[in-house]
């Protein structure tokens, strides 16, 4: 499943995500992962979550983003969600050039059954039509 947390830069977005990432350790059946553009918040992420500073292994497109999120789960078939933050500067595209990278991570996520969350620093009226069910 994916969930999208939706707001302007400032708007709590990461907050938020980092409060998912904290509820989801007392339930989680698999390993967490979060994964961020830089370490700024990697003592902010419970010590039992796997944090993953992306700017270290060359990430710079959708495509590759995901080929790094299945490579981690071939790797360790026990991650049962990943919480993204700053998935737009990530991959460096909009939400409206990233149906096909939706696509597929639904697929992986539904396939897997790997829960996913991610922010994403736009407004929620201007999302696509395709990702609108998912923001939270």
């Amino acid at each position: 499943m994916i969930q999208l947390i939706y707001g302007t830069k400032g708007s709590g977005k990461t907050k938020k995500l980092l409060n998912m990432v904290a509820e989801e350790v007392k339930t989680a059946e698999g390993s967490v992962v979060f994964i961020d553009d830089d370490k700024r918040y990697l003592r902010e992420v419970p010590s039992s979550v796997r944090f993953v500073d992306i700017s270290e292994y060359g990430i710079d497109s959708a495509d590759a983003l995901l080929g790094f999120l299945c490579g981690m789960y071939a790797q360790n078939y026990d991650i049962g969600a990943y919480y993204i933050d700053a998935l737009l500067k990530i991959v460096g595209k909009q939400p409206e050039e990233l149906a096909c990278f939706f696509k597929k991570l639904g697929e992986f996520c539904e396939a897997n059954k790997i829960n996913v969350v991610i922010s994403v620093s736009a407004e929620a009226e201007e999302a696509p039509e395709y990702l609108k069910n998912w923001i939270v």
